[in-house]
């Protein structure tokens, strides 16, 4: 894999993915706040102190580095912000890119999130040269799945984890980069 060291915006038909900025911190903490959107997502904190601080600590990092990078979700006509994804390198899997995504709940049930992430799915592979692009998911999370199925990604897995006494029923979505038309 490649490091992206010029990370532009990722535009879309209805969609422009930026770096998420620390001023983004309050529109972000009013969605992810949801009892309903926060229950499938993976950030401890959702106040806006807090999440302008996992904004903080991604803002150096380069796309394929080691950690989440995250990028907010505006609408091209308003300019809105309608969510976030983020992408992180799979920790000892070369290769692997992760993405995870989070709409607000009056943006959801628009594609946008598909749109997103099959938008991230096309600079894993064209910008950052992964060869598998990956995605986790709440089995109980039908419409995250909705999203992954859409976006091309396949279910490889479903498992099950105990953290701290809580049982966790999960899945896995992966596609694999095709052959290169190149070749």
């Amino acid at each position: 894999m490649r490091f992206d060291d010029d990370p532009r915006p990722i535009l879309t038909e209805r969609l422009r993915l930026r770096r998420s900025v620390p001023d983004d911190a309050e529109a972000i903490s009013a969605y992810r706040s949801d009892p309903e959107v926060h229950r499938y997502q993976g950030w401890e904190r959702t106040d806006p102190d807090g999440i302008r601080e996992e904004i903080l600590d991604m803002a150096e990092r380069m796309p394929a580095e080691p950690g989440w990078v995250q990028y907010s979700v505006e609408e091209l006509g308003s300019g809105r912000l309608v969510g976030d994804v983020g992408l992180s390198p799979a920790e000892d899997e070369q290769g692997v890119i992760k993405v995870g995504y989070t709409m607000a709940p009056s943006a959801q049930g628009r594609g946008y999130a598909t749109e997103a992430v099959q938008a991230l799915v096309r600079y894993a592979f064209d910008v950052l040269d992964a060869e598998v692009v990956r995605a986790y998911a709440s089995a109980e999370n039908v419409p995250s799945i909705r999203v992954a199925e859409k976006a091309g990604l396949e279910l490889v897995e479903r498992f099950e984890r105990t953290y701290e006494g809580e049982t966790w029923h999960g899945v896995r979505y992966e596609i694999v980069r095709g052959p290169s038309l190149d070749a």
